[in-house]
Parts: C-alpha cells; sequence; structure tokens
C-alpha cells in the first residue's frame, strides 16, 4: 500500500493555507480532508467535494518545501 497525501499549498486561498494532509489509506486521508476543509476553509461536506478531493490524491508523501503556485 502506498502511502497518499493532499497538500493545501498546491491551490490559491485567502488565508495562504499551509496544510498538507497524508495517510496511509484513501479513507483515512479523504476523512482529514473533509474535515480540515469544512472546518478551515468552511466548504460544505457533499458528495461532490468529496470526489474533487479524492482527485487531487498524490502518492508519497508532501515535499517539505511548499510547491510553487
Amino acid at each position: 500500500m502506498t502511502r497518499k497525501y493532499i497538500d493545501c499549498r498546491e491551490f490559491p486561498s485567502e488565508m495562504n493555507c499551509t496544510v498538507a494532509l497524508s495517510a496511509d489509506t484513501d479513507k483515512e486521508l479523504l476523512d482529514a480532508a473533509v474535515q480540515h476543509a469544512v472546518s478551515v476553509h468552511r466548504h460544505e461536506d457533499t458528495p461532490e467535494l468529496r470526489t474533487q478531493l479524492q482527485q487531487l490524491f498524490k502518492e508519497g508523501t508532501p515535499p517539505i518545501v511548499a510547491p510553487r503556485k
């Protein structure tokens, strides 16, 4: 099983979010990403949000240095 991650630093936001999340399972990463999107970015937890987030998952671990925008 390959570790996966999602990195807010890759996407522009008003708050310049620097959070990157990683997990060993898609379910665990999706649950954490949804919780972050809802509590920090004020998104609504919908099936569409979950689908969009899953499409942004990458294999491996987030880089230490923020990706260029």
